[in-house]
């Protein structure tokens, strides 16, 4: 095999399946990662001292790995907040309810509309966005508040954070704890979220459209109001009101920006911290413009208050993903970085070595990898977040591709998908609040509502990974 296998790796591949455990039980990892973090600096160092300083070491390293994704989030839903106070959200999302003539054109339009502009503005920020506006007028043509919730939920949470294209947080978690560029990630994970958006939006479609009140549907109640400080900021502030034209101005200006940023990326080829870096610039300068627009004299002061509202909400949504992160990037070099050379000679982490070894022991192929990434991704969603654990199925698809000698960037997607398809907002209740809240419905009941359609999804396309791979 070339290299041995020392305690470090054992105590590291217990943690990991421990960790599974927790989150199968739905009970919290961070203790379990702290742990873990010391246990495996105790082993490398035998040192108290340099166990204990390597947590917060761990920390810091992972908190760095992260801060470009927390920031940019945090930004986005700044800015969110004030285009929804300012009604240029409104403005910028009312053409599309023309279409809307006919449930199901409602659902799809609906579905359609909440899929780009998530890739922009996070699904979380987007339902306030667009929920406001489109769900009464989806409502006028018959479909029903709990399809409305379905289809924001599955073209939101599910397609457009599974794939996160624009804002690149999810492939570049993953992307790192496999040790392989971003680019990589996000070519492999095209075919299949475009297999398991249409599988599972095409059969929820299916299964909703005979429970669909073709006539008299009765409005929802629905405050934005209610919107707290967990999903975003606040909704009930006074300012001075922008005249119709300026907000068309103002919205058209802001889509051509946004436009530009997209094709700037395609034309200069940028990709990962490049992209995030010219959107979270360009969010940034729209916000200071629409804040001093519609606050004037106070606009100085409310552009520090948005700040702090989004940075709020972005360390908030991470703050369980970071212990987690520290300790599945110690599987790979960091351990180095932290700890020193540990590690037997020739060895390039603790992840590589283990895929190693399985190669040598287990008969390892394509469907197995493929099935188990899919299982993986789905039990670390289980906590609600989507992204606490897509660290691990990166190190999970690490360790699969270097036993089955290919295949690294096609398992990390598919693990990527299952994840957040499952924790990321459409199966897990808790997840489901912000969809459920804007429509007036129960999350629980959306979440039945997709558990069908999601497994349905996850199913064929995991079969599809195995023709990948």
């Amino acid at each position: 095999m070339g290299i041995e296998l020392i305690s470090l790796h054992w105590v590291y591949l217990a943690v990991v399946m421990l960790l599974i455990g927790c989150m199968i039980a739905r009970r919290d990892t961070t203790l379990l990662c702290i742990g873990g973090i010391f246990l495996v600096g105790f082993l490398a160092t035998d040192s108290l001292a340099d166990s204990v300083s390597g947590i917060f070491t761990s920390f810091i390293y992972a908190i760095k790995e992260l801060m470009s994704t927390i920031f940019i989030i945090s930004v986005i839903v700044a800015m969110s907040s004030v285009l929804t106070k300012s009604g240029i959200n409104e403005v910028m999302i009312s053409p599309f309810t023309r279409f809307m003539r006919t449930p199901a054109l409602a659902y799809w339009t609906i579905g359609l509309v909440m899929m780009v502009i998530s890739w922009f503005f996070w699904p979380s920020p987007a339902v306030a966005l667009i929920g406001v506006v489109l769900l009464p007028a989806a409502m006028r043509v018959g479909l029903s508040p709990i399809a409305v919730a379905v289809a924001m939920n599955l073209f939101g949470h599910g397609i457009a954070l599974s794939g996160d294209y624009v804002i690149q947080a999810a492939p570049k978690l993953t992307a790192d704890a496999a040790g392989i560029p971003v680019g990589d990630v996000i070519s492999a994970s095209i075919p299949l979220v475009i297999i398991m958006g249409a599988v599972t939006t095409v059969a929820a479609f299916w299964f909703m459209k005979k429970d669909m009140k073709m006539s008299g549907a009765q409005a929802a109640t629905f405050n934005l109001t209610k919107w707290n400080s967990e999903e975003g900021p606040e909704s009930n502030e006074t300012f001075t009101s922008l005249s119709l034209r300026a907000r068309k101005w103002m919205a058209a200006l802001i889509v051509l920006l946004l436009a530009a940023d997209v094709a700037a990326m395609y034309t200069l080829d940028l990709q990962g911290g490049d992209a995030t870096a010219l959107l979270g610039g360009t969010s940034i300068l729209i916000l200071v413009a629409v804040t001093l627009l519609i606050h004037r004299n106070q606009g100085l002061e409310k552009i520090t208050d948005y700040l702090i509202q989004g940075f709020h909400f972005g360390f908030k949504v991470f703050g369980p993903v970071i212990p987690i992160a520290a300790f599945f990037y110690l599987g790979d070099s960091a351990i180095f970085e932290i700890f020193g050379k540990v590690l037997p000679e020739g060895s390039n982490g603790i992840v590589n070595d283990l895929g190693v070894a399985l190669a040598h022991t287990v008969p390892v192929n394509a469907p197995t990898g493929a099935i188990t990434l899919t299982a993986a991704g789905a039990i670390t969603g289980l906590d609600g977040s989507g992204f606490s654990g897509i660290s691990l199925v990166g190190s999970i698809a690490h360790l699969f591709s270097a036993a089955i000698g290919h295949g690294i960037a096609t398992l990390t997607a598919l693990g990527q998908i299952a994840a957040i398809w499952v924790g990321g907002g459409t199966l897990i209740p808790w997840a489901l609040i912000p969809a459920a809240a804007i429509c007036g419905v129960n999350p629980f009941d959306v979440a039945r509502k997709n558990l069908l359609p999601v497994l349905i999804g996850l199913v064929v396309t995991t079969i599809a990974a195995m023709f990948l791979i």
